[in-house]
């Protein structure tokens, strides 16, 4: 079981970013009590504010896919995706850590 994270790329609808926010804290608050989530974070692109990227790092790959089975998941999703113009997400396995 190696670890991961969950990403995704975030266009809100113009005019609701700051719901898009909210939203996307609540579903996050939510998500992180998920067994095997750890910090999930909110960046907002310097060269774009329009655009959005979210990471999550999970304890492994099985963990990640229990969350997105839940039976909360999609109607929790489609909370923030409400808001949203495209959203475009990846899950990304480290594969080399330097310190």
């Amino acid at each position: 079981m190696a670890e991961m994270y969950t990403t995704a790329e975030w266009i809100p609808n113009v005019g609701e970013e700051e719901a898009f926010v909210d939203a996307w804290t609540a579903f996050a608050g939510w998500a992180g009590t998920m067994p095997g989530a750890g910090t999930l974070r909110l960046a907002r692109d310097l060269g774009d504010a329009t655009r959005y990227v979210s990471f999550g790092w999970w304890d492994s790959a099985e963990s990640a896919h229990a969350w997105k089975s839940s039976p909360e998941f999609r109607e929790r999703m489609g909370r923030v995706q409400q808001h949203v113009a495209k959203f475009s997400p990846a899950e990304l396995e480290i594969v080399e850590t330097v310190n």
